[in-house]
Parts: structure tokens; sequence; C-alpha cells
């Protein structure tokens, strides 16, 4: 099972979920500069996502490129869960209003991540573990 991305690997997260599949050259291009990283920091980053399962790792004519492994709303959902479980202590969801004015969410992924929080929690939908 994954583990909760920390906020580094959130940044590299969100360069993919922006252009779907990168190298790890152009995820340094995106974000290495401002994480304060070398490339090989990067390429390291990057790695470790694989391992942890957040990233996968394809090949596109010997070019190796990385996509996440959840879509953007899949993954804030379980997060959103996670937190409001372990820090709220509360079963629900928060409502999906406390995420407009989102630069991360447009109003479809909005629309599409309330429609998740509003149903019950399933184990399939909570699939990672948070510890």
């Amino acid at each position: 099972m994954a583990a909760e991305p920390n906020p580094s690997e959130l940044e590299v997260l969100k360069a993919l979920w922006s252009h779907d599949r990168l190298s790890a050259r152009e995820v340094h291009d995106k974000i290495g500069e401002a994480q304060g990283w070398s490339y090989s920091t990067t390429r390291t980053v990057i790695q470790r996502m694989v391992d942890k399962g957040l990233v996968n790792k394809d090949s596109v004519h010997g070019l190796a490129v990385f996509a996440a492994a959840d879509r953007k709303v899949d993954l804030i959902s379980r997060l959103v869960r996670s937190f409001t479980k372990r820090v709220l202590e509360v079963d629900g969801a928060l409502p999906v209003s406390a995420f407009t004015g989102s630069a991360l969410l447009n109003a479809q992924e909005l629309e599409e991540l309330e429609q998740i929080l509003e149903a019950p929690a399933t184990p399939s939908s909570e699939k990672r573990s948070y510890s």
C-alpha cells in the first residue's frame, strides 16, 4: 500500500496532473528550482514515488516517463477522508465548499470531488493506509 504523499511529493504530483506524463528532466524543469533540488534529487524523489505506488513509470521511445498513479480527485478525496477521520475524528467529509477558490481544482473536478465525498466510504475508496 502506498503511503500518504509528503509535501514535496505533492508538488511532483501537481506537475504530473497538469501535464499527464513527464520525464524526470521535465519534472525537474517545472519544480526542481522551487524545491531547491538538484536533478539527481528530483530523480530520487520520483523513483521513491514509483516505489511507494504514487507514480507509474513507462517508456516512450526509450525515454522513461512518469504519470500520477491516481487521478487528482481520487487522491484528494482519500486525503480529505483520512484527515477528517484522523484529525477531526469525523467519519463524514468536509463540505466541498471548503475547496472553492482552489487553484488546483476546476469546477468539474470540484463537482466530482463533491460526489465522491458525499458517497459513503467503502474499503475500496479508502484503499490506502495513511499512518
